[in-house]
């Protein structure tokens, strides 16, 4: 856990989770009263695909992945949360089974809200209820967009999706450009991209011939924002 997040209240981190963030300080105290906190190990499971959904997750510090495996076991990652980051909100309410699998991409601290335990809290809290409709609308229209880029764009371009999300989640700008710590690995990014490792690290190389971007160890800096921004619109 950094620093930031050490000094930081539990109220404080609640109030940075979208969901809560518009609440008063009597209502996040409500929301601080059911939540649990749980560690996971770097590669920890935290719910499997299919497993019957009874919680809303938010990470506290580290990095989750959310993912689907096909029937021959190969893996196609959804999303990588950071910290403030809900995940599986989609079996809240309604219940259901977890659409994806999450796993701890690092060693993490996830905060947990049992469905049963939120409901009661909704009934008391109308503003709580209308966020989380407004989060859900727009968790859908990402998954709209992430299946948009699937059908009709090529890998450079969901190539570059996937690096200007990451941007948005994770990066920092710099005199260089705007700096991506990588929360992930090649074989990752190339399992969120639906291709294979080598086709994703010839894509990377064929950006950095571009002066699209740049490599730096663990690190991937963009250096046209103007030209990612192309590649994900048009």
């Amino acid at each position: 856990m950094d620093a930031l997040t050490q000094l930081m209240s539990e109220i404080d981190i609640i109030k940075k989770i979208p969901l809560f963030s518009e609440l008063e300080p009597k209502e996040l105290e409500q929301v601080k009263n059911i939540y649990l906190l749980r560690k996971y190990k770097k590669g920890q499971i935290i719910f499997i695909e299919g497993e019957p959904g009874e919680a809303v997750y938010f990470v506290k510090s580290g990095k989750i992945k959310i993912y689907k495996s096909d029937a021959e076991g190969r893996e196609y990652i959804l999303h990588i949360f950071g910290p403030g980051n809900i995940f599986a909100e989609t079996v809240l309410l309604g219940g259901g089974p977890y659409p994806a699998s999450a796993e701890a991409v690092e060693d993490s601290i996830v905060g947990i809200i049992q469905n049963q335990d939120l409901e009661e809290l909704l009934k008391k809290n109308t503003d709580i209820a209308l966020k989380i409709m407004k989060i859900l609308s727009n968790r859908l229209r990402e998954s709209q967009e992430k299946l948009m880029n699937f059908v009709f764009r090529d890998t450079f371009d969901r190539t570059a999706c996937a690096l200007h999300r990451m941007a948005l989640d994770y990066g920092t700008k710099t005199p260089r450009g705007i700096e991506i710590e990588l929360p992930i690995t090649r074989t990752e990014l190339a399992a969120m991209v639906g291709t294979s490792r080598e086709t994703v690290t010839r894509m990377l190389s064929e950006m950095k011939r571009k002066g699209i971007i740049n490599m730096d160890r663990q690190k991937i800096i963009i250096k046209n924002e103007r030209e990612l921004m192309r590649c994900v619109r048009d």
